[in-house]
């Protein structure tokens, strides 16, 4: 399973998980800051990631956009905001933990929330 991190998350929770041989890539680390979430969604879709973000509400808005155009993505994945933002190791163990319960990555136009533990 491969993630595309938004830009509201620290590129380091992407580097982390690369150091845990997770294929994660990060908005900061290919320029996309401040592209709109309907074109972070877009290029997550291309790249065949899941997109992960603590924007839940625009990013299940985007997807029954998606639906209703017949644009399939591969899953979008929402940080709860019950887990802290600024603890990069724990949001990476628990996209890793994610990761491997889902090893055929998600189902088109599929939103899951990231559980705590």
């Amino acid at each position: 399973m491969k993630f595309y991190l938004d830009e509201d998350l620290s590129p380091k929770i992407a580097q982390i998980l690369r150091g845990s041989d997770i294929d994660a890539l990060s908005a900061h680390e290919t320029g996309r800051v401040a592209v709109g979430d309907l074109e972070q969604l877009e290029f997550a879709a291309r790249e065949k990631r899941c997109l992960v973000t603590r924007n839940r509400d625009d990013f299940i808005r985007i997807t029954v956009q998606f639906f209703n155009e017949h644009r399939p993505h591969h899953g979008v994945l929402i940080i709860p905001h019950t887990i802290p933002g600024d603890q990069f190791s724990r949001i990476a163990r628990l996209v890793k933990t994610f990761a491997s319960r889902h090893p055929s990555g998600l189902e088109p136009y599929a939103i899951l929330f990231l559980s705590p533990e």
